[in-house]
């Protein structure tokens, strides 16, 4: 089940906070104590720029699986999100060492990049996201280049310690399947639904997207049952395949515009349609697609910045979870945002 940490860090006491849940993270990830001490710095560092340069945010922390070729075991991923002013020079501000806080640990976000498995940053007027991944492996880079790649966030509502939502992606020769699933309502019994969906993509991952979601349907059956959806892109004939049981939103970009993906009425594991609709579409380079649970609100607007698709796969995610919510709208559920890229977006740190 998803074990996620959702901390608001508007004062110093959260910092400890932060670090704190870093740690455990690290250790349900079983990183060795210097790749947590290490994953504790980064997010320490990261919330520290929050109070000084943001006027607060928030540090998501959670458990994601590790990629690149050979990867086994979680990475532990931070996600730091602010509607501060932004960073105003990223090109210095990402210079090992550089800092302009004397609360700073002098580690800067340069060397939060040097020293993370996988470090991205978008920042605008807007606010500024970052994302950072660390795993028990080396320094190195994770694996880059022309390959597809996939990403996310998952918020639980109500700052729980469960999510009921999940979202997981698998390769099969040139086949990558992204799946995001919804267990019913929220807490440790809709995660456990939802997290029997990921564990079935692994094991049939290689089958079309409609077949996928019927073999997950008898093993969600002891579950109160999920909505899910699946699209598998053939990254040889740059086809995508979408379908979808219940209320999963799916947004594809391609083109310069944005088309909805509908998924098909029913519950996986307890209603499940008759016939399962395959939706099929042209995939290049530049396309990108969104698939997001329904605690994000049915009318979020997509990012109109022609950089952000640019970005790593979860700082996308996180950008658009940050975006959609307000105030006025508040989050009733668990939320989820994947996010699959192909050409720069996968490219770039």
């Amino acid at each position: 089940m998803t074990r996620v940490w959702d901390i608001p860090v508007h004062d110093s006491t959260r910092v400890r906070d932060v670090r704190v849940a870093t740690e455990e993270a690290g250790a349900l990830a079983r990183l060795d104590a210097h790749r947590t001490a290490v994953a504790a710095l980064v997010a320490t560092e990261l919330a520290t720029n929050l109070l000084k340069h943001a006027g607060g945010g928030r540090l998501v922390i959670d458990l994601v699986e590790r990629r690149g070729a050979g990867a086994h075991g979680p990475a532990v991923q931070l996600v730091s999100l602010d509607h501060g002013p932004g960073i105003r020079d990223v090109t210095a501000a990402m210079r090992d060492g550089y800092t302009t806080s004397e609360a700073s640990l002098g580690a800067g976000l340069g060397t939060c990049r040097r020293i993370s498995s996988a470090f991205g940053l978008y920042s605008t007027q807007r606010g500024t996201v970052a994302v950072a991944r660390v795993d028990q492996g080396a320094v190195a880079r994770e694996e880059t280049g022309p390959a597809c790649r996939a990403g996310g966030i998952n918020v639980p509502l109500g700052r729980a310690e469960r999510s009921g939502d999940a979202w997981s992606c698998v390769r099969s020769g040139s086949l990558l399947t992204l799946l995001l699933a919804d267990g019913l309502g929220h807490g440790a019994k809709a995660a456990h639904a939802s997290g029997a969906a990921v564990d079935e993509l692994h094991r049939v991952g290689h089958l079309p997207p409609a077949e996928i979601l019927r073999r997950m349907h008898p093993a969600l059956r002891p579950t109160r049952g999920a909505a899910a959806a699946v699209a598998q892109l053939d990254t040889d004939t740059g086809e995508l395949a979408f379908a979808g049981v219940g209320n999963i939103g799916a947004r594809l970009h391609t083109a310069g515009t944005w088309e909805h993906l509908i998924s098909h009425p029913g519950i996986v594991g307890a209603q499940f349609p008759a016939t399962v609709p395959v939706r099929r579409l042209p995939w290049s380079p530049g396309s990108l697609l969104v698939l997001h649970s329904d605690g994000l609100p049915g009318r979020w607007v997509p990012p109109d910045d022609p950089h952000l698709p640019t970005h790593d796969p979860a700082v996308v995610a996180a950008a658009i979870l940050r975006d959609a919510s307000s105030a006025a709208s508040p989050v009733r559920d668990d939320t989820c945002v994947a996010v699959l890229a192909c050409g720069e977006a996968a490219r770039r740190p």
